[in-house]
């Protein structure tokens, strides 16, 4: 073997069985666990043409249910039913305010966090009143209202 060569034979012998690797992980929907085939059943028929890490999150979701109580998960199908009500730009919203929030500072998330739970412990009428307080406010008072939630005053 020619020295100048085997750097790069190396390289490639590397990307090769790493591929190798990423293929063997995916694996046929018959290799699922039991539970994990019970609960993606419909979507065996799409399940090859799936990249290895969708199969790998779906099969994460699928142990995720597995383990919920029967509570759990009718509150998981009433969100998943009411996400696919939502209009596309309702949906790309989410995901976008999502994204913001996952990129927050962890002291941020958690102040963020702690409001939406002393927004959901109010009587539903004390939400309403919230709610239609904020509709009432100015653009710079809604401003003024965020930072203080980022506690930026």
């Amino acid at each position: 073997m020619n020295g100048r060569h085997r750097p790069m034979r190396v390289a490639l012998l590397v990307c090769f069985f790493g591929l190798l690797g990423v293929a063997a992980f995916a694996g046929q929907f018959d290799d699922l666990a039991p539970e994990e085939r019970t609960v993606l059943a419909p979507l065996a028929s799409q399940w090859d043409s799936f990249t290895p890490e969708k199969q790998d999150r779906l099969r994460k979701g699928a142990r995720r249910w597995a383990n919920m109580t029967a509570e759990e998960r009718s509150e998981a199908k009433g969100r998943l039913k009411k996400w696919k009500s939502m209009t596309s730009g309702e949906r790309e919203t989410i995901r976008e305010r999502f994204e913001r929030f996952r990129n927050l500072p962890p002291e941020q998330k958690e102040r963020l966090r702690t409001a939406r739970e002393r927004f959901r412990e109010l009587s539903p009428e004390k939400r309403q009143q919230v709610r239609e307080r904020w509709k009432s406010m100015s653009p710079e008072q809604r401003e003024l209202m965020k930072r203080r939630l980022r506690g930026k005053n």
